[in-house]
Order: C-alpha cells, then sequence, then structure tokens
C-alpha cells in the first residue's frame, strides 16, 4: 500500500500529503491564472486584489471570473465544514471522501478540456470550469484545514512566508517551522512553475495533474487510516452479567 512509504506517525504524515497538496495548488492557480483570463481557483487573496481593481476599471480585469471564484470557493469549504463538523481534527473517512471527490470532479474536467472543451474564447465555459475548480478547491483547504497542520494551509503561503521571515534568526530568533515553511513556499513555486509548463502542452494537463495528487493524497491518507484502526487492540469485553 502506499502509506507504507509514507511516515506512520500521523501528526508527520499530515504534513507530507499537506505539503503535496501545496504542490498540486500551485499547479492549478498557474493553470487558472494564465488558461481562465486571469482568475485564481485557489488562492482567494488574489481574486479580492483582482476584484478590487478591475471595479476601478484596473487593466481590464475580470470581475465576472473572480466573483464566481470567491462564490464557489466559498461554498465548497460551506460543504466540507459541514460534512467535517461531526468529527475531531484529523485524518477520516469523511476526509477522504472529500478529497476523492475533489480529485473525480477535477479529473472529469480535465477529461472534457483534453477531449476537445476548449474555454479559449468562449466566456460562459470559462466562468463555468472557474466555478467547478474553485468549488473544489474550496473542499480542499477546507478538509486541509481540519487537518490542523500548522503552518501549511495548502492555497496560500503569505502568512507562511511572515512566520519564516519573522520568526528567523535575523527576526525573533525562534523559527519554528522554518522547514516546513520554506516546503510550502517553494512547493507552490515549483507547482506554479509545472502548471505554466504543462500549459503551454495543453490546459487538460495541469487540471489532469491536480486531479491525480489529490486522488494519490486520499488514497495514502485513506490507507494509513486502515493500517492504525487494523493495529489499534481490540477492545476488551467486560464481565458476563
Amino acid at each position: 500500500m502506499p502509506a507504507r512509504f509514507f511516515p506512520a506517525e500521523p501528526s508527520r504524515l499530515h504534513l507530507v500529503l499537506m505539503l503535496m497538496l501545496t504542490f498540486s495548488t500551485g499547479v492549478i492557480d498557474a493553470v487558472g491564472y494564465l488558461g481562465l483570463d486571469r482568475v485564481f481557483t485557489a488562492n482567494m487573496t488574489g481574486n479580492v486584489v483582482i476584484l478590487g481593481m478591475a471595479l476601478m476599471g484596473g487593466d481590464n480585469l475580470p470581475v465576472l471570473g473572480p466573483v464566481v471564484a470567491l462564490a464557489g470557493f466559498m461554498a465548497g469549504a460551506l460543504v466540507s465544514g459541514r460534512t467535517l463538523r461531526l468529527t475531531t481534527s484529523g485524518w477520516s473517512r469523511r476526509t477522504s471522501a472529500l478529497l476523492v471527490g475533489v480529485g473525480t470532479v477535477m479529473a472529469a474536467v480535465a477529461v472534457a478540456l483534453l477531449s476537445g472543451v476548449t474555454p479559449r474564447n468562449n466566456e460562459p465555459l470559462t466562468v463555468a470550469i472557474t466555478g467547478v475548480l474553485a468549488v473544489s478547491m474550496g473542499v480542499q483547504a477546507a478538509t486541509a484545514r481540519h487537518l490542523n497542520v500548522k503552518d501549511v494551509s495548502t492555497v496560500v503561503v503569505t502568512s507562511t512566508i511572515t512566520g519564516l521571515a519573522a520568526d528567523s534568526r535575523l527576526g525573533a530568533g525562534t523559527h519554528p517551522f522554518w522547514g516546513r515553511r520554506l516546503a510550502a513556499v517553494g512547493l507552490i513555486m515549483a507547482g506554479a512553475a509545472l502548471g505554466t509548463g504543462l500549459l503551454q502542452v495543453h490546459m487538460g494537463l495541469g487540471v489532469l495533474m491536480t486531479a491525480l495528487l489529490t486522488l494519490f493524497v486520499a488514497l495514502v491518507g485513506r490507507s494509513s487510516l486502515t493500517r492504525r484502526d487494523a493495529a489499534a487492540p481490540a477492545p476488551v469485553a467486560g464481565p458476563a452479567s
């Protein structure tokens, strides 16, 4: 099983899996921004800034796309929050199901794109794809948040960079979690570079890459949960009444 090649300790495993999702976020945001009329499907900070500039007529920036992305992302996060509201932080069957759902939806979008559906010069289709991807990323981000991995949100690294600098040797000098912080920044950048490269070949490839990474993360998380359940001692039966 894939989980055998990953750390057995849950906190370390979750860190590795969330860093993988951070990388995939870089891929999908590059595809979204460059292929979907300058709209982010995961980085909502970017969309808020773009929308603010667009409302003032800045550089012919889109308005509808960022609005749809923001609404879709919030809807996805709401679905995840509602689904996980009765579960404790950490990996669960519901966490796996949500990530499988995200990967499946994104895979369907990738297949459609690779089969000839193209949003270029088709605003309704562009907006529809933006909305679907944003909902998926909202679900992913809220699910990652439920796992509560410190300094790895998978969709934004501004706070991570702030902590990396403020807590460094030249700052506060405490430098906690510097390794994961640096990894998160580097991975989202590497993902964006890969997404840009894949976009040069076909837009669907970046979406497919993100889908496969998400499904792989769900598989590893689910198999590790199964291993832990199997290793847990069986409950001791009480004395017969």
